[in-house]
C-alpha cells in the first residue's frame, strides 16, 4: 500500500471550527513558509467562511490573503472549499458570477477546488464543476456525509447505495478525485471502512477523507479509512485540532511510522509549527472559549452540527445574552432538521437550520422565519433528501408567495456580474472588489469603503494584543431579559417615545462614519405596536413603506442576523409610522425597528 497523503487544514478549517475563523493574516504569514517545507499533499487555506469573515469582521482582503499564501507556499498545492452554486456565500449565485469567481480564484492561486453542495444535489454543482474544468485545475467533488436519527450508515435515506450513486454521478461530471466530507464527525470507524471499500470498487479516482473530531471518533475513523484504502486524509496541527476541528496530525504520523502507510513527514517540523501557533493563539482567547469542559461532544450524533457552526452558534448566542439557551437550541436542531427533510448540516444548510432553531427557541417555533428557509421550502436551494413536513411548509410559506421550483434553481437567476460592477463603479473597477460585492452586497460594500479609505477601520475590526484580551472585562452573565432606555421625542405638535438597548445600542449608521444614533421616529407613545430586534443584526431592507397599513403577522423588516435574512413581522394591525433606523444600520437586541399604530 502507498504512503498516506495528508492535507493540512490548520489555516482554514482548523481555526474556522475552533475560533469562528478569526485567525488573522498577520499571524499566519510567519508560519506559511514553514508549512510549505513540511511536504503536505495540499494546504487548505481558503474558502468556507474565510472569505466572509475576512471582509465582515477582520477588515482583510481575502484575495490579498490568497496572493500572500501563494507567494509564501510555492511548493504546496493550495486548496479551497467551494460551495457549488453558492461559492463562498449563503445563496445560489448567477452562472456569470460562478464563472468569474472560479476563474479568478484559479488565476490568483487555487490549485485544488473541493466543490460541494449542501444537499448533494448535482444540479447545484454543474456550473462550478464545468468552470473548474475550464481552468485546468483539479476538481474534487464532495459527498457530504450525513445520517438520519438511526446514527449509522444503514439508515432509510443515507445509506451505502445513496453514497455510491452520488459518487458515480460525480465521477461522470469530471471529478479528478472524490472527498467524503464528514463535517460533524458522524462517520463511525467501521462504517468508514465499509464505505471507502465500496467506493474504491465503484469509482476510479482517488478518495479523500475530511472528518471532524467532534464525536471523538475521528482518529479511529481515519485509521480504518486508511486500512480500507483511502488515498488522502485531512488533519491539522495540534493547537487547532480536536474538539470540533480535524484530528491532529502528530499522533497520526506517529501511529503510521514504519508501516506501509508511513506519511514520511518530519515530526520535528510539525512540532515547531505547532509551537509557533501556541505563541499567537492567546490573542484569540475569547474566540477559543467554549461552554463545555469535555473535548468531545457525544451529543453531536443527535444534533449533527458541524464544527464551524458550533463555534459560531456559541458566539451568536453569547452576543444575544442567551448562551444559557444553548441546550434548548441543540435539542431543537434535530426537530427543525426533520421538518426540513433531513438536509445534511453543512453550509449553508447548517446556518439555515441552526438559525431557524435559534429563532424557534427564542421567538417560538416558526414565529420568525428567515428568507433563506422560505426559499428552501420553495425549492430554490435544490432537492431535499426527503419530503419536507407539510404543516411546516404551510407555516413557513404564509410569509412568502411563490411557485415551487422543479428544475435547476440557478436557471431562475438573472446575470448578476454587471449589476455588481455598476454598484461599485464609484469605488473600484477591480474584479476582486466586484466579486466581493457580488457575494456580499451589504457587508461587502462596507468592507470596500474601508479598503479604499472612504471609511475608517472600526475598532471592533482591529486586532487585539494578548494584553488587551487579558485586560478585557469578562462577558456579562447570560440573561433572558432585556431592559430598555426610553427617550421622549417631540416632532412638531406630537409626542413620541423610542426605546433603545441599555448597553449603548447606537442604531443608525451611514457610509461615511462609524458613529450612530437613533433616528427620530414617529408614533404616539401610548398605543405603539413596536417591532423589536430579537437579536443583533443589520437591517437588510424594509418590506413596507412608512404609512402602509399592515395586518398582524405581515412582514415589516428584513434583519440580517447570524448570516441569514430574517423576516420580522408586525405584532398587530395598524399603520407604519416610522423606521427609527435606516437600511444598512447595525442594531442590537431590543432596538425598535418599526413603530406601528393601530
Amino acid at each position: 500500500m502507498p504512503p498516506i497523503k495528508i492535507t493540512d487544514t490548520t489555516l482554514r478549517d482548523g481555526h474556522q471550527s475552533l475560533m469562528a475563523t478569526r485567525l488573522r493574516m498577520e499571524d499566519m504569514e510567519p508560519i506559511a513558509a514553514q508549512m510549505d517545507d513540511i511536504g503536505f499533499h495540499s494546504m487548505e487555506v481558503w474558502g468556507g467562511a474565510t472569505f466572509d469573515v475576512a471582509t465582515r469582521f477582520l477588515a482583510e482582503d481575502p484575495w490579498e490573503r490568497l496572493r500572500t499564501f501563494k507567494r509564501l507556499m510555492p511548493n504546496t498545492p493550495l486548496q479551497m472549499l467551494l460551495r457549488g452554486q453558492s461559492l463562498v456565500g449563503y445563496r445560489n449565485y448567477a452562472d456569470d458570477v460562478v464563472d468569474a469567481f472560479v476563474a479568478r480564484s484559479a488565476e490568483v492561486g487555487i490549485d485544488i477546488f473541493r466543490v460541494f453542495d449542501a444537499l448533494n444535489d448535482e444540479r447545484n454543482l454543474e456550473r462550478s464543476a464545468t468552470a473548474v474544468k475550464a481552468t485546468g485545475k483539479h476538481l474534487q467533488m464532495t459527498l457530504c456525509y450525513s445520517l438520519t436519527e438511526e446514527g449509522r450508515l444503514d439508515g432509510p435515506i443515507y445509506n451505502l447505495d445513496y453514497y455510491l450513486e452520488k459518487a458515480r454521478t460525480f465521477q461522470e461530471m469530471g471529478a479528478d478525485s472524490l472527498c467524503i466530507k464528514d463535517m460533524a464527525g458522524l462517520l463511525a470507524p467501521f462504517d468508514a471502512f465499509e464505505l471507502i471499500s465500496a467506493l474504491k470498487q465503484a469509482v476510479d479516482v482517488p478518495i479523500q477523507l475530511h472528518t471532524h473530531y467532534t464525536s471523538g471518533m475521528a482518529s479511529m475513523t481515519c485509521l480504518k479509512a486508511i486500512e480500507a484504502g483511502v488515498d488522502i486524509v485531512d488533519t491539522c496541527l495540534a493547537p487547532l485540532a480536536l474538539r470540533t476541528a480535524q484530528p491532529a496530525i502528530e499522533p497520526l504520523v506517529t501511529a503510521l511510522a514504519g508501516s506501509n502507510h508511513d506519511t514520511g513527514l518530519d515530526m520535528d517540523k510539525l512540532l515547531d509549527a505547532g509551537d509557533y501557533l501556541e505563541t499567537v493563539l492567546p490573542k484569540y482567547a475569547d474566540e477559543l472559549e467554549t461552554p463545555k469542559t469535555a473535548v468531545i461532544d457525544a451529543r453531536v450524533l443527535s444534533h449533527q452540527i458541524p464544527g464551524g457552526m458550533i463555534s459560531n452558534l456559541v458566539s451568536q448566542l453569547r452576543g444575544m445574552s442567551a448562551l444559557d439557551r444553548l441546550p434548548e437550541v441543540l435539542e431543537e436542531i434535530p426537530r427543525t432538521r426533520k421538518d426540513m427533510g433531513y438536509p445534511p448540516l453543512v453550509t449553508p444548510m447548517s446556518q439555515m437550520v441552526g438559525t431557524q432553531s435559534v429563532s424557534n427557541v427564542l421567538a417560538g417555533r416558526y414565529k420568525m422565519v428567515s428568507e433563506e428557509i422560505m426559499d428552501y421550502a420553495l425549492g430554490l436551494y435544490g432537492r431535499a433528501p426527503a419530503p419536507l413536513d407539510p404543516d411546516t411548509v404551510e407555516q413557513v410559506l404564509k410569509y412568502k408567495e411563490g411557485t415551487p421550483v422543479t428544475g435547476r434553481p440557478a436557471d431562475l437567476i438573472e446575470p448578476e456580474l454587471q449589476s455588481a460592477k455598476d454598484a461599485v463603479a464609484d469605488i473600484s473597477d477591480d474584479i476582486d472588489d466586484v466579486l466581493i460585492y457580488a457575494l456580499y452586497p451589504a457587508t461587502g460594500m462596507k468592507f470596500l469603503r474601508i479598503k479604499h479609505g472612504l471609511d475608517p477601520v472600526p475598532d471592533d475590526m482591529k486586532p487585539k494584543s494578548p494584553e488587551q484580551v487579558e485586560a478585557a472585562p469578562a462577558s456579562p452573565a447570560p440573561t433572558t431579559t432585556t431592559k430598555s432606555r426610553a427617550y421622549d421625542i417631540h416632532v412638531g405638535e406630537q409626542y413620541f417615545r423610542v426605546e433603545v438597548d441599555p448597553e449603548g445600542s447606537t442604531g443608525a449608521t451611514n457610509n461615511s462614519s462609524n458613529s450612530a444614533s437613533p433616528v427620530a421616529s414617529a408614533s404616539p407613545a401610548l398605543e405603539e405596536v413596536n417591532v423589536l430586534a430579537p437579536m443583533p443584526g443589520i437591517i437588510s431592507s424594509y418590506a413596507v413603506e412608512i404609512g402602509a397599513q399592515v395586518a398582524d403577522g405581515d412582514t415589516v423588516v428584513i434583519l440580517k442576523a447570524m448570516k441569514m435574512d430574517n423576516s420580522l413581522v408586525s405584532p398587530g394591525a395598524g399603520s407604519v409610522q416610522a423606521f427609527p433606523f435606516p437600511e444598512g444600520a447595525t442594531v442590537k437586541k431590543g432596538d425598535v425597528l418599526a413603530i406601528i399604530t393601530p
